[in-house]
């Protein structure tokens, strides 16, 4: 531990909340819905005997959750929420694939690794640049207002 009073915490914090959210953003627009198509990640969903509207759901999911990552808003509360379709993407989708992601069909490392790193979001919070800053003080988990 330093003396220093400059903690650079918080945007390594920021960092994370905000590469989580391009990624959510990411596999939600780009993948699932301009490569794939909504109609083509439903019927994929239905072939691993998920229930194909799952995959609008999940869509709608990771969209909005990484908007609200990137803009810092929420954090605890949308990261606890995107983790459950982490867990079915390595279940359901990339397990009996082998670790590594570059297998074919995708390893579970990588989902793995965002799953860890989203539990890691949820326990610290927003970060540095989060808009929740400016209008909700004092209401994240573990702090109080004088």
């Amino acid at each position: 531990m330093t003396t220093s009073s400059i903690s650079y915490q918080p945007y390594g914090i920021a960092l994370l909340r905000i590469s989580l959210g391009i990624m959510f953003i990411a596999h939600s627009v780009l993948l699932k819905l301009l490569t794939f198509g909504l109609p083509g990640t439903s019927a994929f969903f239905h072939s691993v005997g998920l229930p194909g509207p799952l995959a609008y759901v999940t869509f709608a999911a990771e969209a909005i959750g990484g908007v609200l990552l990137v803009l810092g808003i929420g954090t605890r509360f949308v990261v606890p929420a995107l983790t459950p379709f982490l867990a079915g993407a390595i279940v359901f989708v990339h397990f009996g694939n082998g670790w590594v992601f570059s297998a074919p069909g995708g390893g579970w490392e990588y989902p793995a690794f965002l799953l860890v790193a989203s539990v890691a979001q949820a326990l610290l919070g927003d970060g540095a640049f989060a808009l929740s800053q400016h209008f909700d003080r004092g209401h994240d988990l573990g702090q109080r207002t004088a």
